[in-house]
């Protein structure tokens, strides 16, 4: 690998599985695996919410002790478009190990080709990945007490809690991609050169 007049790497060549889709440094490979399991955790309950839309009732009941179903177009474009939304959002994790994180595509209008600047994707990416923390922490405070919700069986609760339960890896998860991330953008590369060897002189000082 060479290294620009700025101390930057050179982008490696295309075909070296260790530079992880030519970024302009090497990914590690446990932030590029993680990176891309981050829609996995979110996949589970939007599938689960899309049953609704399907005539479903996901073994819910209401108030009443009678199942629930969701009618209309307009929820059910609703489920549809959360559900879509929230996979779209955690897809935006694989900019952290890729060069569309790194170069602003050249398709986008007005700034493709730009150089993105590191703390313009660390700093939405850390807020981001608190307020998750935070979001699921809080809405699923009591998804394993007894009365959150009511359902015909244990097996739709546990399918229920157990969809959405890995959302709670969603924000650690991209807290630590977006360190990653920062780290391989910020930190200066040194280049190393061999010490020269010295030779052994004589008594008279000459080699």
């Amino acid at each position: 690998m060479g290294f620009t007049p700025a101390g930057e790497a050179h982008q490696p060549a295309p075909g070296d599985a260790r530079t992880m889709q030519a970024t302009a440094r090497p990914v590690p490979r446990w932030a590029h695996r993680l990176a891309h399991a981050i829609p996995f955790f979110v996949l589970p309950s939007s599938l689960w919410r899309l049953g609704f839309v399907f005539g479903s009732s996901m073994g819910m009941l209401d108030e009443t002790g009678q199942e629930t179903y969701v009618h209309g177009f307009g929820p059910k474009l609703y489920i549809v478009g959360l559900s879509l939304f929230l996979e779209a959002l955690a897809l935006t994790s694989l900019g952290l190990v890729q060069r569309w994180g790194e170069i602003v595509p050249t398709w986008i209008p007005f700034i493709g080709g730009r150089r993105v600047a590191p703390y313009a994707a660390v700093i939405p990416a850390t807020l981001g990945g608190l307020a998750l923390i935070a979001l699921w922490a809080y809405a699923m405070r009591n998804a394993y007490t007894e009365g959150f919700l009511f359902f015909t069986s244990t097996f739709w609760q546990y399918l229920m809690v157990g969809s959405y339960s890995l959302l709670h890896l969603w924000g650690p998860a991209l807290l630590a991609v977006t360190w990653a991330y920062h780290r391989r953008r910020t930190t200066n590369l040194v280049r190393r050169t061999p010490r020269k060897m010295r030779i052994p002189s004589d008594a008279s000082g000459r080699p």
